[in-house]
């Protein structure tokens, strides 16, 4: 789905409502929620105001993770998984201590 749809909708906006509150047409918010027409950023980041979202940049899912533990982790079989997972909880209480 749309983020500005999305937005719209959380917001319980119609887009009549939602254009009229960013001072854009009605048939323009509805070109852009079918993809017809890529927003610039200024106006993104406005109908997600009026829909009491913002924009805010995130590092994508995955990038920079170092997989060499999970796929060490993988390598195991559950029941030294569950082991290693006890001897961490053992080591964690102690810490507590």
């Amino acid at each position: 789905m749309n983020v500005v749809r999305f937005s719209r909708l959380r917001a319980g906006l119609t887009q009549q409502q939602l254009a009229a509150r960013v001072g854009m047409s009605q048939p323009a918010l509805a070109r852009i929620e079918a993809g017809g027409v890529v927003p610039r950023v200024d106006t993104l980041d406005r109908l997600l105001h009026a829909c009491g979202m913002s924009l805010e940049p995130l590092p994508r899912a995955g990038v920079g993770i170092d997989r060499s533990t999970i796929r060490r982790m993988l390598a195991l079989t559950p029941s030294q998984r569950l082991r290693l997972a006890t001897k961490e909880a053992r080591n964690l209480a102690a810490l507590r201590r």
